[in-house]
């Protein structure tokens, strides 16, 4: 039987078949979008565009926007109110833009409302009436705990007449002046010293300050934590001259406390002088010279012989405690952070560990641990199972009897985990 003929081939050379071996016909090409001046709003904002992974963030309510989620550069200078918008130009809200850092945009309201004077006048005044009705009768707390509050980058802590105040965003920092003076007008203080003196202002390409925004320089300041008289040097101290994030589980460390006592990382004595109104001894351990002499000072302060203050280095106090066989009823370990970035939290993990079981080993049966940990990018169930991998190590039996975070003044937005940063278990080794 014949083979069949092939049918003719196409020619492969232009001029063949139509549709078949010539180039589709080239689109013109798009210009390339001017940002060499920003988008502006219908109030005269510059405006910044959000691709749909930035918009959906920020509809689930986080308020922190990163430069990957931003649909093109805006080309500010940074420290800007802006509208933000979708990729259709529907608004969504406004926030503070940072130029230099990976968060871009940090949110302020999702209403059009003018951000000025009065709406700062606004956030400050809720943020204190809800420290007088969770904190009724004191005068020492965190009146701003930055996102928490809604004002992003500021924090203010007050003690009595006195406030600390850190700027850590371009755009606190652009509105010191009006901050500033809008916390003369709501707290009339003697004093405002500045404590932007913080590593985060880096981020932002700000340098880092310190001093008197208005008054005269104070002394340390005086102020009571339970049945305890403590002094905050308000322009040298750590942070914004104390730890007030810890009050409230500085007196309650009070209520466990007896027979012989170990208070490691002591700073000023914030648990040391509440464990030394219960305990028949304590011995605070702090590794800077300065801040034990203000210890020893506030034990004589306070009328507490029973404080003996130990200039050494934590761990390798309680290593050589373990190995000298001394043993204790009552235990804090309130270290500062192990660890700055997601990188350094296995080093973290075994700095942690390393204290709780030495401790642990150092308690007699039926003695307390009050053990603490700042380190935001360690969270509760990791610290709790740190814990339970000491106590496994340590062969000990141990139970939790609290649970406990920062105080009523530093609260926790659910949206952004990073406001609940502090961990404090109460626990009774067996």
């Amino acid at each position: 039987m014949p083979k069949p003929t092939p049918g003719p081939r196409h020619d492969r050379r232009p001029g063949g078949p139509p549709g078949r071996n010539k180039r589709p016909p080239q689109r013109p090409e798009k210009p390339a979008q001017d940002r060499t001046t920003p988008d502006i709003g219908q109030d005269g904002l510059p405006q910044v565009s959000l691709v749909r992974r930035g918009v959906e963030r920020w509809q689930a309510g986080h308020p922190w926007i990163y430069r990957a989620d931003l649909n093109g550069d805006p080309a500010l200078q940074g420290g800007e109110v802006v509208r933000v918008v979708d990729a259709r130009g529907w608004f969504l809200g406004k926030a503070f833009y940072s130029k230099h850092s990976k968060i871009s945009l940090r949110w302020l309201s999702y209403e059009d409302v003018p951000v000025d004077t009065d709406f700062f006048r606004q956030r400050l005044a809720q943020a204190d009436a809800m420290r007088r009705r969770a904190l009724p009768g004191e005068n020492t707390y965190r009146v701003i705990h930055g996102e928490a509050d809604l004002i992003p980058g500021l924090v203010v802590d007050r003690y009595g007449d006195y406030l600390s105040v850190q700027f850590l965003i371009a755009g606190t920092e652009q509105r010191k002046q009006l901050l500033t003076d809008l916390l003369v007008e709501l707290f009339k203080p003697r004093a405002i010293v500045n404590r932007s003196d913080v590593g985060v202002r880096a981020l932002e390409g700000l340098p880092q300050e310190k001093g008197v925004l208005y008054g005269t320089q104070p002394g340390p300041v005086p102020y009571d934590e339970g049945l305890v008289r403590v002094r905050a040097d308000l322009l040298e101290g750590q942070k914004t001259g104390s730890f007030l994030d810890q009050r409230e589980n500085h007196v309650m460390a009070s209520q466990y406390a007896f027979g012989e006592a170990l208070d490691c990382f002591s700073y000023v004595g914030g648990f040391a002088l509440q464990l030394a109104t219960r305990a028949e001894k304590v011995t605070a351990v702090e590794i800077s010279e300065q801040a034990a002499a203000q210890l020893r000072e506030n034990a004589a302060a306070n009328k507490l012989p029973n404080v003996d203050v130990v200039v050494a280095n934590a761990f390798d106090f309680l290593r050589d405690a373990v190995d000298e066989g001394r043993r204790f009823d009552t235990i804090v370990l309130d270290p500062p952070s192990f660890a700055k970035n997601k990188d350094a939290i296995e080093g973290a993990l075994r700095g942690y560990k390393e204290i709780n079981l030495r401790a642990m080993q150092l308690l007699r049966p039926g003695g307390y641990l009050i053990s603490a940990s700042c380190t935001y990018h360690i969270d509760e169930q990791g610290f709790e199972d740190m814990l339970a991998s000491a106590a496994a190590d340590a062969k000990r039996r141990v139970q939790i009897i609290e649970k406990r975070g920062a105080g009523k003044d530093h609260p926790v937005l659910l949206s952004l985990r990073e406001t609940r940063y502090l961990k404090c278990f109460v626990l009774r080794v067996l």
